[in-house]
């Protein structure tokens, strides 16, 4: 059985003197704008900075002055953020991002990514680019073009792996497979201690956890099927120092690292990343609003070992 792991994003952030996201929006609308991309809310958990709702493809999280929206499947995110500008207008955007992952299946995807950013520029101007080689896995990016600057200090981080282990493959798409034997063989309570934890085990296969804690939001997506395995994880922790505890459990043949705003990036690879992983891509970019997006593509050598990886974490990861 396969389905499609890779996955869209949209980020917005708003002048929440205009528009309070946490307060000013009822739950009723979070639902509608997540149904106009064919998902639907399962549940959610929320503190003072953020409220997490975990969904039938992915996540949306909401803090007062922006929103962060995941979807995979083959869910139509274009048409929620259409929804968003419908609704409250492009007046109070400051800074709109909308990702999108090349598939493994792209022809049963009802768009493109052209397509999508034609349909975003008849909303708002924007400018698009690719991260990545095309041949190879890539991203590509549609970005608001206005002249609002980014916060130096917000930074988010991405980290997809492919074609895991067998024995993680096995573990994962075991049929009596519980959210409990999830969090100990991802080994949460290392990578995410002190996190409020949401999350759901879908049938046949798949997985999703949502985690808040104060500002912090971390969110893990699993499609674990042999021939098609994909597992993402987000963060506004620094996921460069887990690197070693995912590379560990997951023993993947290739991953991905997508950053924004880590000029530490070079630094953080070279002092995490295993040396038996290759990097076939690695590629800096200055874009609007003062952001600097990092992306670089590894993978295991065939001759290599793929024993787990025994790489000790530090405390690098609650630097923002």
């Amino acid at each position: 059985m396969f389905y499609e792991g890779s996955e869209k994003k949209t980020e917005l952030i708003v002048d929440c003197k205009q528009l309070n996201l946490l307060t000013d929006i009822d739950t009723c609308v979070w639902k509608d704008l997540v149904n106009a991309c064919n998902a639907k809310i399962l549940s959610s958990i929320e503190n003072k900075h953020c409220r997490a709702y975990l969904l039938s493809e992915s996540s949306l999280f909401i803090w007062k002055d922006r929103l962060l929206i995941i979807t995979c499947g083959i869910t139509q995110l274009v048409n929620s953020a259409i929804f968003f500008f419908e609704k409250y207008g492009i007046n109070v955007v400051e800074h709109f991002i909308y990702q999108r992952k090349n598939e493994y299946f792209s022809h049963a995807q009802s768009s493109n990514f052209g397509q999508d950013a034609k349909r975003l520029q008849n909303y708002l101007s924007g400018k698009a680019f690719r991260f990545g080689n095309l041949d190879s896995h890539h991203n590509y990016l549609f970005q608001l073009n206005n002249n609002v600057k980014s916060i130096p200090t917000a930074k988010t981080y991405e980290l997809t792996t492919y074609q895991i282990s067998d024995r993680a493959s096995a573990v994962l798409t075991n049929p009596k497979l519980t959210a409990s034997d999830v969090r100990k063989f991802l080994q949460l309570k290392r990578l995410i201690p002190g996190f409020t934890l949401d999350d759901f085990v879908f049938e046949p296969f798949g997985y999703s956890l949502n985690a808040i804690k104060d500002k912090w939001y971390f969110t893990i997506h699993v499609t674990p099927q042999r021939g098609s395995s994909y597992i993402s994880f987000e963060s506004n922790i620094n996921l460069l120092a887990l690197v070693p505890i995912i590379l560990e459990v997951l023993a993947p043949n290739a991953f991905d690292l997508l950053t924004f705003n880590e000029t530490n990036f070079d630094m953080f690879t070279a002092k995490y990343i295993d040396n038996r992983y290759t990097c076939q891509s690695n590629v800096t970019k200055h874009i609007k609003h003062s952001y600097q997006v990092n992306f670089a593509h590894y993978i295991l050598p065939q001759s290599q070992a793929t024993s787990p990886i025994e790489l000790a974490l530090d405390e690098d990861f609650f630097t923002l």
